[in-house]
């Protein structure tokens, strides 16, 4: 699986290294507080957000995982990216302005302020598990696996070439540099996946020839609910429990909207990268549906590669190895530095408090330390014995349900109290993750549990139902003095924002129009 490159695709590649250590030292001479190194000081602009969580959602894990599923399963997948706009939007205009209005700087610090010191304790310690885990761990595994098949080195030595990288400009230059490193990072991705499709259309010859040579479920965006794999029941009930933890309380994607210049920058940029949706499956799921056509004996999870040796020639050869590169750097980027934020932001006040100066020579030191924790969770990825989609996926089930309830019900009820909160986070967080290990591990026996979207959707609604018996028998522990999601206030900053939602209207008129038609 090696790669042939001669010297125009090394050159991409160096001035791509060049242009990415160029912007880290730039902006490590410019970041001089909290403020800059954990929140880009607060002035990055909605294309910049936008960019940037495009860069880190459209990680290595995107790249091979959709392409493999596009060749096996058609556009089914679709669904992951085309009903995230739901929850984009909704991060956007209901969570986002409870974050801004409170000045937080990470998650668990809005629950501290709307439940209490135990339920931000325990988010702390989940959210620093989730970001080493289910981002840096997957995206350095993910990684080593590219880069070992791409140029024949050790898995190790892969993951470590990586996380040394990833490390460098971001310990030197923080968010800041990190969002612009994405932003550049994101237009390659972009790029080269729109002339691999292009590429794969003209090596096909036509559209009708694509679709004759695949089974007609390859082109239908929600399967019948005999399915085993990708039903539609699964999609429309398990995912959107999944979303709201994954674009509305994860740290790594969070933290770029928290970073906005102001409100309706931060909502611009959530509806930006929502619109960029309706792209990502011609230029991500297309070309693994291309692979089958063109090359049937392929490992699924080999599609993308196979599609770029195939046929990119040399020099769009280089940039597509740099775009899968930029999209590894930036995932691992964005990961690291969010472990930094909550550590040094959260965890370290706690015990000691530090002048900007020290939070900067702390940072560095715990993006150090964390990359290297990494590196070593990469290495026992390897030894999991389990395909990488499954895995990543079986850890996201695991942490998705209890943080979903808990920030869902807090922002639209004032009703819910710290008890019930801490109920659902404490006792719902260790029932996932038994049930999760369970369902990874096909304990007692396979086919034993339910598809993990499902599973997440029923542990969903039997928390959502804790959380609201709980809150009605115990005394009110939290501030109930926030607004909640129908408070008056609300409904006029909304109203304030009627360009905002009607580019929402719009971008869900789309949606519809695309779902009516592949269904």
């Amino acid at each position: 699986m090696n790669l042939s490159f001669n010297y125009i695709d090394y050159l991409v590649l160096t001035i791509y290294a060049l242009v990415l250590l160029y912007v880290g030292f730039r902006f490590s001479r410019r970041e001089k507080n909290q403020q800059d190194i954990f929140l880009g000081g607060r002035s990055l602009k909605w294309w910049q957000i936008g960019f940037s969580i495009f860069g880190a959602n459209a990680g290595p894990t995107m790249l091979i995982g959709f392409a493999s599923i596009g060749f096996s399963h058609g556009i089914v997948a679709s669904n992951f990216e085309l009903l995230a706009w739901i929850f984009l939007m909704l991060l956007a205009m209901v969570f986002l302005p409870y974050y801004l209005k409170t000045k937080i700087s990470t998650i668990p610090q809005f629950l501290l302020i709307r439940f209490g010191k135990r339920s931000y304790n325990f988010l702390i310690v989940y959210s620093l598990i989730s970001i080493l885990v289910v981002w840096l761990g997957s995206a350095l595994y993910a990684g080593g696996l590219l880069i070992s098949g791409i140029f024949g080195c050790q898995l190790f030595t892969a993951i470590v070439i990586i996380g040394v990288i990833a490390t460098s400009f971001t310990a030197i230059g923080g968010l800041k540099a990190v969002v612009r490193t994405g932003v550049f990072q994101s237009i390659i991705i972009i790029v080269s996946s729109i002339i691999l499709t292009f590429l794969g259309f003209q090596k096909i010859g036509h559209l009708d020839t694509l679709i004759s040579q695949t089974p007609a479920s390859y082109w239908k965006l929600f399967l019948p609910a005999s399915n085993p794999e990708y039903s539609w029941v699964g999609i429309v009930l398990g995912y959107p429990v999944v979303a709201i933890y994954y674009w509305c309380a994860d740290q790594t994607i969070v933290q770029k909207v928290l970073a906005a210049k102001d409100l309706k920058e931060g909502q611009y940029g959530a509806l930006f990268i929502g619109a960029l949706k309706i792209i990502m499956p011609i230029i991500f799921i297309l070309p693994g549906i291309m692979c089958f056509v063109l090359f049937k004996d392929t490992a699924p999870d080999n599609a993308y590669i196979t599609m770029i040796k195939q046929l990119m020639p040399h020099g769009l050869l280089g940039l597509s190895i740099a775009a899968l590169i930029a999209s590894l750097v930036d995932t691992v980027s964005s990961s690291l530095n969010s472990f930094c934020t909550v550590f040094t932001l959260d965890v370290v006040p706690q015990f000691k408090v530090l002048d900007n100066n020290q939070q900067r020579r702390m940072g560095k030191w715990v993006t150090v330390i964390v990359a290297l924790v990494g590196i070593g969770i990469a290495m026992l990825f390897s030894y999991s014995g389990k395909g990488f989609f499954d895995l990543t996926q079986g850890l996201v089930s695991i942490l998705a349900p209890p943080l979903a309830v808990v920030f869902l019900w807090g922002v639209v009820w004032r009703g819910i109290n710290g008890k019930a909160a801490e109920a659902v986070l404490y006792g719902g967080g260790l029932i996932c993750l038994i049930l999760g290990v369970c369902h990874v591990l096909n304990y007692p026996y396979r086919g034993f549990w339910p598809h993990f979207l499902m599973l997440s959707f029923y542990i969903f609604v039997a928390l959502s139902v804790i959380i609201v018996l709980v809150s009605f028998l115990t005394k009110s522990n939290a501030n109930s003095q926030l607004p909640t999601l129908f408070d008056g206030s609300n409904a006029k900053e909304a109203g304030q924002s009627r360009s905002v939602w009607l580019t929402w209207v719009g971008l869900a008129f789309v949606m519809i129009l695309i779902y009516i038609y592949f269904n």
